[in-house]
């Protein structure tokens, strides 16, 4: 277009100079008030919208574009001129010719706020019509409307020189889709997709894709995706949300276009039809699953309305126990009442979270079971796990279990806090699985249940777990028996109490070893010879006393369990415990005097999960209870004989709820006493779970 401009401003003086001369005097008598106006403002000169005009198309220089209406030469006639002229006519010259052409015409410098250039409505018959028409030299043709011909012009004007009106806007059209061609070439980049029309237009998609076929249906059915312009789609890079909202409302817009123009690709008659015969053929189904779905919220409805709590799930246990003893004698070398006792243990647990993380967990209890260890053997050997306990009677009254609450500090650490009842098992792995279920599951014995040295610490207090990683593990606690009683040499830190600290280590899933540390005083273990529960038991040495002896012990322990495949686990561990009796103590029958006793124990288990049935658990325990293997104490002898604990049971689960586990417990020289007949007490125990 600059070339078209300067060959312009280069036309002969004298018909140029006619030209302005006729064009000045008509439009100053019939110039509309529209382009006097902005001919006033603007004050634009030729050779400078000419320069603007020029920056524009420096990009498509052969671009052919009408410079204005006023110009009555064709194209061919302007470049023979312009040539001819050029050299005959300086500066000079061209100076006057472009001061003179300033006046008529008006430059329009942002066509976007300013309405084009229309020819006066009454022109009369003598004026051409290039004469009579000032030309307009837009700035900005992207934004420029054109220009608009006069409505009365008389059928004997010439015309004939001047260019077409009607090819004009044609011509400025097709500029002005190059001009924004050009444009949004140059302020594209890499990452502006366009718009495709087949999934062969995308070169980095092939028919092996995964989503090929999903891909294909959204381009050719959908007409929603875009590509990006060196033809590809990159489906393996990623997203952003502004990219995937656009992309989305694309196809909404499509599928909604395809709606309200009732496109037949969506769905066919025929479609249609199948659908109405499959709903017909599955009336019958639908009109099932409909009413299981009402009655499903029906049920929801009714369970929101009277659910228990929001925060608190109840679950619980209970255990019906049938035990007796079949044959054998007790610790004293008497004939064991051989009676057959049924009774029973219920726990109720509140568990309640309140972050979805932690544990709140409130227990009732009532046993009504009473302890062979009492009444019968008078040993603590072979004592059950879910009766009295050890030298205990059953009250049959409901009382309060345990009350604990665990919570995470950070990722790792877990703190459980025991207000009541707490016990080892609540925050260390006791590493002995299908064995210690707490008298619910597995063993049913004490001993079987665990190393007895972790009941050397119990009661109120706090504990903590702490993971170094998946294989390691470290539990800490501190528990003590009297923490609520605030009377001299009991509470928190005077009274009973048991610290304990274990390492477990667990190099794989199936295999799981830990090494535990406890620190008691005034605790016994419950299991074992009454000289291993000693002060426990001053009545059975013949010490008449209601005073208490204190003692403290250190014990060491070592347990292991390894699963060697899927129907068979092997494990044990074995203990020391040393205990000091800390003072004398006088009696009407007798004094004690202070010393030490080594306690051990140890234990073999093998267990066969999924025997016959799946579910199903066989477990044989074979050990030696708490035995006093030396002692300081020259009124407590140490146990010169050594006593075996052997316990097989089979746990078959009836139901999810429902399991029966009969059993037998066998104790070789009873007390470790060799002096004393075999003890054997069979059991069946029935645990309902809800």
């Amino acid at each position: 277009m600059s070339k078209f401009l300067w060959k312009g401003l280069l036309v002969s003086p004298a018909v140029l100079a006619a030209s302005l001369v006729v064009s000045a005097t008509a439009l100053a008598a019939e110039q509309p008030v529209e382009i006097a106006t902005a001919a006033q403002a603007d004050k634009l000169q030729l050779a400078g919208a000419a320069t603007e005009a020029a920056k524009s198309e420096t990009a498509k220089p052969e671009t052919a574009e009408p410079a204005s209406l006023a110009s009555k030469s064709t194209v061919e006639t302007i470049d023979k001129e312009s040539a001819n002229l050029y050299e005959g006519f300086t500066n000079d010259l061209i100076a006057p010719v472009a001061e003179q052409a300033k006046a008529p015409e008006v430059a329009a410098a942002d066509l976007g706020e300013t309405k084009p250039a229309v020819a006066p409505a009454n022109l009369s018959p003598e004026q051409p019509v290039a004469e009579q028409i000032p030309a307009v030299a837009p700035a900005n043709l992207s934004q420029t409307q054109p220009a608009v011909a006069p409505a009365n012009l008389s059928a004997q004007e010439p015309i004939s020189q001047s260019t077409e009106p009607s090819a004009q806007p044609q011509a400025q059209s097709n500029v002005l889709e190059q001009i924004n061609q050009y444009s949004a070439e140059d302020s594209s980049s890499e990452d502006t997709a366009g718009q495709v029309t087949s999934v062969s237009q995308l070169s980095d998609v092939r028919p092996t894709d995964w989503a090929f076929q999903a891909l294909q249906s959204l381009v050719e059915r959908y007409g929603c995706i875009a590509g990006y312009p060196d033809g590809t789609f990159r489906g393996n890079r990623a997203m952003t949300r502004y990219e995937f909202a656009a992309g989305l409302n694309a196809c909404l817009d499509k599928v909604s276009e395809l709606i309200q123009g009732g496109s037949r690709n969506l769905a066919t008659r025929e479609d249609l039809a199948s659908v109405q015969r499959l709903q017909e053929e599955f009336a019958a189904e639908l009109a099932t699953l409909r009413g299981r779905v009402d009655a499903l919220e029906a049920r929801a409805s009714e369970l929101e309305a009277n659910q228990f709590s929001t925060t608190t799930k109840l679950n619980g246990e209970v255990i019906f126990g049938l035990a007796g003893i079949a044959r054998g004698e007790d610790a004293e070398g008497n004939d064991a009442d051989k009676a057959t006792a049924f009774g029973s243990r219920v726990r109720i647990n509140f568990d309640t979270s309140f972050s979805g993380e932690d544990l709140l967990r409130t227990r009732l209890q009532v046993l009504n079971l009473g302890s062979f260890s009492t009444n019968n053997t008078k040993t603590a050997e072979g004592e059950l796990r879910f009766n009295a306990g050890p030298f205990g009677e059953a009250s049959n009254t409901v009382g309060l279990d345990a009350l604990l609450y665990q919570f995470p500090l950070g990722k790792s650490t877990t703190v459980i806090l025991e207000a009541n009842a707490g016990a080892a098992d609540d925050f260390t792995n006791t590493v002995n699985p299908y064995f210690d279920g707490d008298g619910s599951y597995g063993a049913l014995s004490n001993f079987g249940t665990r190393n007895p040295i972790y009941y050397l610490t119990g009661g109120s207090g706090i504990a903590l777990r702490h993971q170094f990683g998946d294989k390691l593990e470290l539990s800490l606690g501190y528990l003590a028996g009297n923490a609520a009683d605030p009377t001299r040499g009991n509470g928190l830190f005077n009274g009973s109490y048991g610290g304990l600290a274990q390492l477990t280590f667990k190099p794989s899933e199936s295999m799981a070893l830990g090494l535990t540390y406890v620190n008691s005083y005034n605790f016994v273990t419950g299991t074992g010879s009454n000289a291993s529960n000693f002060p426990a038991r001053l009545g059975s040495f013949g010490f008449d006393s209601d005073s208490t002896l204190p003692v403290s012990s250190n014990s060491y322990g070592a347990q292991a369990s390894w699963q060697l495949n899927r129907r068979f686990a092997i494990g044990g561990w074995a203990g020391y415990t040393n205990q000091r009796i800390l003072s004398n103590l006088a009696t009407p029958t007798g004094s004690v005097q202070r010393g030490d006793q080594k306690i051990w124990n140890w234990a073999v288990t093998l267990a066969f999960p999924d025997l016959l049935k799946e579910g199903n658990v066989a477990g044989i325990v074979v050990g030696m209870e708490p035995r006093v293997t030396s002692s300081t104490n020259r009124t407590l002898p140490e146990d010169k004989d050594t006593s075996l604990h052997v316990e097989g049971f089979y746990q078959f689960k009836l139901s999810d709820n429902i399991s029966i586990t009969p059993g037998l417990i066998w104790l070789t020289a009873p007390d470790h006493n060799k002096n004393n007949s075999d003890l054997v007490i069979g059991v069946v125990r029935t645990t309902f779970t809800f």
